[in-house]
């Protein structure tokens, strides 16, 4: 197989496809957003806690139960989470419930789970 196998040498450009692609292509700074966001979920502690939010909204304890962790840990991973506006928090007096931000981040999420459970 040569090294250069998938690198297009072709001559012809379609123009059209070129030009509607660049005039709906984002701005630099909407992907830098775009892959701290994935970067953000990808992490498999995250990942657990967003299952587990996308099932019920929980307080840390509860959290920390499901995922056998320290309050600590979960409280650590929920403050990235919140500050990155994947999840947000509702006061209960003493008590702190989190769920997930909005409908966009709990169908991005079902999508891939639905995504990996389909490639089994």
């Amino acid at each position: 197989m040569a090294r250069n196998e998938f690198i297009c040498d072709c001559s012809v450009i379609h123009k059209d496809v070129v030009e509607n692609t660049t005039k709906k292509m984002p701005d630099w700074d909407t992907f830098v957003k775009l892959a701290e966001f994935f970067k953000i979920i990808g992490d498999t502690t995250r990942a657990r806690i967003l299952f587990a939010l996308d099932q019920n909204e929980m307080c840390v304890c509860d959290i920390a139960n499901v995922l056998g962790m320290s309050k600590s840990s979960i409280s650590h991973q929920l403050g990235t989470l919140r500050r990155s506006g994947i999840v947000k928090c509702r006061k209960e007096g003493k008590e702190v419930f989190y769920m997930l931000d909005d409908e966009h981040v709990k169908e991005v999420f079902e999508i891939g789970m639905e995504h990996i459970e389909h490639k089994k």
